[in-house]
């Protein structure tokens, strides 16, 4: 019985703690764009390369090559050129530039629990009938 208490009372401190964290948090819309790296978007090369039809574990290990090339030269992944991607694989097209786009990145993830605007709402909403 005495662990199942020290539980209880560890979620009930860790939940006053959230929410005093919550309760006080502010957010810096600069600073938070300031820290992105165009590596946080190698899943979304990955991504560009399942919707021209090539299989998720091929894509892994490309966008793992583009990286590689990336921290090889120097140059952010997000600002290699089209031939240096290319040269990685033939099946990249001019297009791949629109894969290193942050806000599409996140509008991208639409599925339930994703990241994009609308999950996100509805994800709220869910938890705004829970709370009552």
């Amino acid at each position: 019985m005495e662990p199942m208490l020290g539980l209880v009372k560890t979620v009930s401190d860790s939940i006053q703690i959230a929410n005093g964290v919550l309760a006080t948090l502010t957010t810096n819309e600069d600073k938070t764009r300031a820290a992105l790296d165009p590596f946080m978007l190698a899943t979304d090369v990955a991504d560009y390369l399942v919707r021209k039809g090539v299989s998720f574990r091929e894509t892994h290990h490309i966008s793992g090559r583009c990286v590689a090339k990336s921290e090889e030269t120097g140059i952010p992944v997000n600002e290699l050129s089209y031939e240096q991607m290319k040269a990685i694989d033939p099946r990249f097209e001019k297009d791949i530039s629109e894969a290193f786009n942050y806000d599409a990145s996140v509008e991208r993830r639409s599925a339930k629990g994703g990241t994009s605007n609308s999950s996100v709402m509805e994800q709220i909403k869910v938890l705004r009938e829970m709370l009552g």
